[in-house]
């Protein structure tokens, strides 16, 4: 049987492994047909790479493989040919010392596996918080037609009548526990209702703003974001980004030409709004350096500074993911930042449209999920940058998960040089602290953990909790769960493992936060900063080989997206010689 050759606008990248009668295109096509396939796949038609970060061992993704056979519909309907490639899954609640060590890893594995196969376009199948953006980096290093398609949030969850959201719940239920008004044996009853359905946290969390920060940069298709996991239309949006690549990949669609400044400042008003995760700032400047875009922390303060938060999701509000798409989802808040006039308007979608176009006809159909600017849970919204002699190359703070009253103070430092040192000392009944104090944590950064685990928002002793406290200022070089909240100054920078002002915190210093002036200030002389950075000596764990070693060796500050620096630009996706 003989079939006739599809004709494409241009040629294509995987004609180089495929096409022709020479011994090369022979060894690429006869060892794929042993899965049986039909000789007319390799006639000419586009392959997409569906990109599966697929695990049992990342609960939030356990669901992908029945979302990638939905996309792979949607591709063969557009006269592509899918092909399935399990990549590096990186999973928030499994992955020791913490996922974010593995975030670049899984960055690199994903650009080589893109670069050195025959793909023409890639479908991004992702959902727990790492994975969104370690696909989008190597998706950017290699610039080909590439589509985020999310695995969705989990179904709301309730214990004793009460809205329970994964991961703010566990912070609110644990510190209950150690305050003596919740027994353990609750504790544990509650468990089985912070995760009950597929899907990743219900909250906005990491997994849920990076879902969109994908939509708001235009790599997603309106609407995919807030779709419940379980809900049948998440199905129809992984068929119908099946349909889309290949189009995209007709049209020479490129990371490149989507993600642009105005798409990554779109991204940040958009965080601002929907009071997203302090993650975003690190992983979108880790992408915008792949990309080759100059976004820095002074953008992200710019950007989000004067846009209200208008999502009223936990951990900063009340409703979860479910209440989030039933309202409307992120067009939405897209739609009102339009209205706002702080909308790069004319910024291209993969959709081939603009994000205006996209948005300018949808609905609100509940004003107190997603609230009018009036009514906003704050009008400053944003991830604001502080700077000072504590911080000089920045630090972060979320205002919608603060404490209004904290946002102005002054405290005696009490210092744990690591989190084993906080572990060892947090619930002694001795420790000198109360409410007034600011807890200081060292060594916790890119370096120092290493990975920067998400141990910002120390939890209160006891002591304190007991008093009914339930915030206090706290500093530190690490990250804080995005489903967490509290007045917390993240991403000290240069953290305590590189010599940063940090490291050189002692007990009972005074430490001065300022957020309206944006001011993080140590209250020592520049004499004796001098004197103690002159005596410091590094503390942190210090491999010696393996791919820790590496990443010691080469990852860059958070103020700059803890990028490994040898990873940064885009390399393109030039075909190598045949080996064969």
């Amino acid at each position: 049987m003989t079939f006739k050759p599809a004709k494409w606008p241009r040629d294509l990248r995987s004609r180089k492994w495929f096409a022709g009668t020479h011994k090369d295109a022979i060894y690429h096509r006869g060892w794929m047909k042993n899965q049986g396939l039909p000789p007319d796949l390799f006639d000419g038609r586009p392959v997409i790479g569906i990109l599966n970060t697929w695990s049992e061992l990342t609960p939030c993704n356990a669901h992908l493989r029945d979302l990638a056979e939905k996309v792979k519909y949607g591709i063969y309907e557009a006269g592509g040919f899918p092909v399935e490639v399990p990549v590096f899954s990186v999973s928030e609640s499994a992955f020791r010392p913490t996922a974010m060590m593995f975030r670049n890893l899984a960055a690199m594995q994903v650009e080589e596996a893109m670069r050195g196969q025959p793909m023409d376009g890639a479908v991004l199948l992702v959902g727990c918080d790492k994975t969104t953006p370690s696909l989008l980096m190597g998706a950017a290093s290699t610039d080909i037609p590439s589509i985020i398609v999310t695995g969705g949030p989990m179904l709301n969850g309730y214990y004793k009548n009460e809205r329970v959201g994964s991961g703010t719940h566990l912070w609110k239920f644990s510190e209950a526990v150690k305050a003596g008004e919740m027994s353990k044996e609750e504790f544990v009853e509650a468990e089985a209702s912070m995760s009950r359905s597929p899907g990743s946290c219900n909250t906005m969390g990491t997994a849920s703003t990076m879902a969109s920060m994908a939509e708001s940069l235009g790599m997603a298709l309106s609407g995919n974001a807030a779709i419940p996991a379980v809900d049948s239309r998440r199905r129809v949006m992984a068929h119908l980004t099946g349909r889309r690549i290949v189009q995209m990949v007709k049209d020479d669609l490129k990371p490149s030409d989507v993600m642009t400044k105005e798409a990554f400042e779109n991204a940040i008003r958009t965080n601002a709004a929907i009071g997203g995760s302090t993650n975003a700032v690190i992983h979108l400047l880790a992408i915008a350096g792949r990309v080759g875009i100059d976004l820095t922390l002074d953008d992200w303060d710019r950007c989000g500074r004067d846009v209200p938060t208008i999502v009223n999701l936990m951990p900063s509000g009340k409703y979860l993911m479910e209440e989030f798409f039933y309202a409307g989802g992120l067009p939405v808040v897209i739609k009102r930042l339009g209205e706002m006039g702080v909308l790069h308007k004319d910024a291209l979608t993969v959709s081939g449209e603009t994000m205006w176009d996209q948005v300018k006809d949808v609905v609100n159909h509940n004003d107190d999920v997603i609230l009018p600017a009036d009514k906003a849970l704050t009008q400053s919204g944003g991830v604001v940058v502080l700077k000072g002699n504590l911080a000089p190359k920045g630090a972060v703070l979320k205002p919608s998960a603060a404490s209004p009253h904290l946002m102005v103070h002054r405290g005696r430092a009490v210092v744990f040089e690591d989190i084993d040192d906080y572990k060892a000392k947090i619930n002694d009944e001795a420790l000198d602290i109360d409410e007034t104090c600011v807890m200081v944590l060292k060594n916790c950064g890119p370096k120092g953990y290493p990975g920067m685990a998400e141990v910002g928002n120390m939890g209160l002793p006891p002591k304190v909790l007991r008093k009914g406290i339930t915030d206090m200022v706290r500093i530190s070089d690490a990250r804080m769960s995005g489903t967490a909240y509290g007045t917390v100054c993240l991403h000290t920078s240069p953290e305590a493992a590189a010599g940063g002002p940090l490291a050189v915190v002692q007990n009972g210093d005074m430490i001065e936060l300022d957020v309206p002036n944006r001011r993080l200030h140590l209250e020592v002389s520049d004499a004796e900063l001098a004197a103690r950075l002159a005596k410091w000596q590094p503390h942190h764990e210090r491999p010696d080989s393996g791919y820790a070693w590496l990443h010691q060796q080469h990852v860059e500050g958070a103020d700059t997206g803890a990028d490994l620096d040898f990873l940064k630009g885009c390399r393109g996706n030039p075909v190598g010689k045949d080996s064969h």
